[in-house]
C-alpha cells in the first residue's frame, strides 16, 4: 500500500509532507482539528512567540532540554528533562556543556548535529540587526558563545555567571532549526519564515487567515505521533467555536469563556478542561505621556482597579490575582509572604490630588477579541477610574501594535514566565531588552534595571532573593503598568481525546500528552 502512496506522490507532484499524512491516515491515526481565535504570521519559533504562535510551534519544533510540565505539583513545569539533549553539566560558572541525541533528523531529512545548535544560539538569528526576535537580548544578552567540540557536543559560555542557563534552553527561543535550511530559506528576507524542525509534527499547508495544517512526522525521535494531521482552523467568533464542536466538527477549541463552560459540560462526549496559566493580563502606561508622567497618577490608577471583582465578575471566581508579579512555580525564588495589589479608592483620590490632575482624559486603548474578556474588563477598568474621578475613554482596535507611541496612553498586554524565576517574568518583559521598554520606549528605569542585572548574574540564592523583592518593589512603587490577573484558560476537548493543557499557551501533541480512545482511532 505504501509503495502505491509513494507511486502516486511521484505522479501527481504531492509534497513529502502529503506521503507522510497518507501513510498516517493508512494506519488509522484521526485527523485531529483546533479550532482557534487566530493563526500566527509566521511560523518562525524565535519570531513568533504569542499565544497564538506558541500553541502550534510547539509541536513542530525540540528544544534541547524540555520543561516538563506532567509532573510535579500543580504541573508547574520546573523540572528539566532531556529533549535533542541527553544530558548536560556545569563544566564551571560560566560553561555548560551539553551532550546532544544522535539519530535525529529533520523533517527535510537532515540530520540534527552541533551545527545546528550553534547556529540557533548564533548572533545572527538571536541577537543581530537581522534577527527575527526583537528582544533577543532579554533571552540571551548573557550568551557570550556556543562552541562545537565534536558532531555531538557542544559548550554555551555566558558572559557572567547565568543560574538560569538551563531552563533558558528549555524555554522560548531556544527551538533549534536546521541550520541549511534557515539559511536557504532566509536568503535576501532577513529570515525564514517556516523554518524546518525536528517536532512530531511538520508543516503540510500555511493559509493564516484560515488554517494552518501539520502532518505527522513518523520519524520523530521520542515516538509515533498519535494523530495524521492536526488542522489548526481560524474561527473568530467564539459561538461558531462551541457549534463547531458540538457538532463535531472540531476536536478542540481554545479561548471559553467561563459562562460557556456549563454548557459544554452538559454534553455526553465533549467537555471542558482549564487551568490557569502562568500568565497575567496586565495594562502598560505611556510613562512619557504628560498625563500620566506623574507616578502619582499611575499609582492612583492601580489602586482604583478591584481585581477581586474583575475576576468574580468576569472569570466566575476562577482567575487569580497575584500577589506581584510572580508565579509559585518559582519555587524558593517565590516570595510567598508579598502583599498583594491593593485596592484604596480613597488614597487613589489623595494621590490623585497630590499630583495636581484636573480631569485630562485618560484613553485605555484594547483589541476587542486577542485577549478573553479583554474588552468586558476594560470597559469595567473604566467605570472603576471615573469613581475616583479620572476622566477616561475607551479605544477600541483591531490593531493594537500599530498605534504609535506618541499615541499610547494606556493599553492592555499579557506577560508570561518564560522560565520559573523572576528573571523570567518580571524581567524578562520589562528589563531593558524586552517588550516594555524596548518596543513602547516610554519607561527607562536606571534604579530598577541595575537590580534585574544583578539578578541575571548572581548564584547567590539569598543575594537572588533580595534582589528579587528589590525589582518587584521598583516596579510597583514606579508603577508603569499593573497585573489584574492570571486569567482561566479553559479548551473544550473531545471525552475521548485524552489531552492535557499546560500553564502555558503550549498545546504539546506529542504522543506522551495526546492520545485517542474514539472508536476505530
Amino acid at each position: 500500500m505504501f509503495d502505491r502512496a509513494i507511486k502516486a506522490c511521484l505522479l501527481t507532484g504531492l509534497a513529502l509532507g502529503s506521503l507522510g499524512a497518507m501513510q498516517a491516515q493508512a494506519a488509522g491515526r484521526p485527523d485531529i482539528v483546533v479550532a482557534v481565535a487566530d493563526n500566527p504570521p509566521t511560523l518562525e519559533p524565535a519570531k513568533e512567540m504569542s499565544n497564538v504562535g506558541t500553541r502550534i510551534t510547539y509541536s513542530v519544533f525540540d528544544t534541547l532540554i524540555r520543561r516538563d510540565f506532567l509532573s510535579g505539583e500543580g504541573g508547574g513545569g520546573a523540572e528539566l528533562v532531556p529533549s535533542l539533549a541527553t544530558s548536560w553539566e556545569r563544566i564551571d560558572d560560566t560553561t555548560l556543556e551539553v551532550k546532544l541525541r544522535e539519530g535525529v533528523t529533520f523533517h527535510n531529512g537532515a540530520d540534527f548535529n552541533a551545527d545546528d545548535v550553534v547556529f540557533t544560539f548564533s548572533p545572527e538569528r538571536l541577537i543581530g540587526e537581522d534577527s527575527p526576535l526583537p528582544q533577543g537580548r532579554a533571552y540571551f544578552g548573557v550568551l557570550d558563545r556556543v562552541e562545537k567540540l565534536d558532531d555531538y557536543t557542544v559548550r554555551f559560555v555566558t558572559k557572567a555567571p547565568d543560574p538560569l542557563l538551563e531552563q533558558r534552553l528549555a524555554s522560548w527561543a531556544s527551538w533549534i532549526v536546521d541550520k541549511d535550511d534557515w539559511l536557504e530559506k532566509a536568503a535576501g528576507k532577513g529570515f525564514a519564515q517556516f523554518p524546518v524542525g525536528t517536532g512530531p509534527y511538520m508543516l503540510d499547508e500555511y493559509r493564516a487567515d484560515q488554517y494552518i495544517r501539520l502532518d505527522a512526522f513518523d520519524q520523530y525521535w521520542d515516538g509515533e505521533p498519535t494523530a495524521a494531521t492536526v488542522t489548526f482552523r481560524k474561527v473568530p467568533e467564539p459561538a461558531a467555536r462551541i457549534a463547531g464542536l458540538v457538532s463535531g466538527e472540531f476536536d478542540i477549541i481554545t479561548n471559553v469563556a467561563p459562562d460557556q463552560i456549563a454548557q459544554i459540560d452538559g454534553y455526553d462526549d465533549i467537555e471542558t478542561r482549564s487551568v490557569v496559566l502562568a500568565n497575567a493580563h496586565v495594562l502598560v502606561y505611556n510613562t512619557d505621556h504628560p498625563v500620566l508622567a506623574d507616578k502619582r497618577v499611575r499609582q492612583a490608577m492601580n489602586l482604583a482597579i478591584d481585581r477581586d471583582l474583575l475576576v468574580e465578575a468576569l472569570w466566575n471566581g476562577d482567575a487569580v490575582v497575584p500577589n506581584g508579579h510572580q508565579y509559585p512555580e518559582y519555587g524558593d525564588m517565590y516570595q510567598a509572604d508579598r502583599p498583594g495589589f491593593g485596592y484604596d479608592p480613597e488614597k487613589a483620590r489623595q494621590l490623585l490630588e497630590e499630583a495636581g490632575y484636573n480631569g485630562e482624559t485618560i484613553v485605555y486603548s484594547t483589541e476587542p477579541q486577542y485577549y478573553l474578556n479583554a474588552l468586558s474588563a476594560a470597559q469595567a477598568i473604566l467605570e472603576m477610574w471615573k469613581a475616583v474621578g479620572i476622566n477616561a475613554e475607551l479605544n477600541v482596535t483591531e490593531d493594537l501594535d500599530s498605534l504609535p507611541n506618541d499615541q499610547l496612553m494606556v493599553r492592555n498586554w499579557s506577560n508570561s514566565t518564560r522560565y520559573p524565576d523572576p528573571v523570567g517574568g518580571l524581567w524578562n518583559t520589562w528589563g531593558p531588552y524586552g517588550s516594555a521598554q524596548k518596543t513602547w520606549e516610554s519607561w527607562t528605569p536606571e534604579t530598577f534595571n541595575q537590580i534585574g542585572a544583578q539578578l541575571e548574574t548572581t548564584l547567590d540564592h539569598d543575594k537572588r532573593f533580595q534582589l528579587a523583592v528589590d525589582l518587584m518593589d521598583a516596579w510597583e512603587d514606579d508603577a508603569p503598568g499593573t497585573i489584574l490577573y492570571q486569567p482561566l484558560e479553559t479548551y473544550g476537548v473531545r471525552k475521548s481525546l485524552k489531552w492535557q493543557p499546560y500553564t502555558f499557551y503550549y498545546m504539546d501533541l506529542r504522543p506522551s500528552n495526546l492520545k485517542d480512545e474514539a472508536e476505530g482511532s
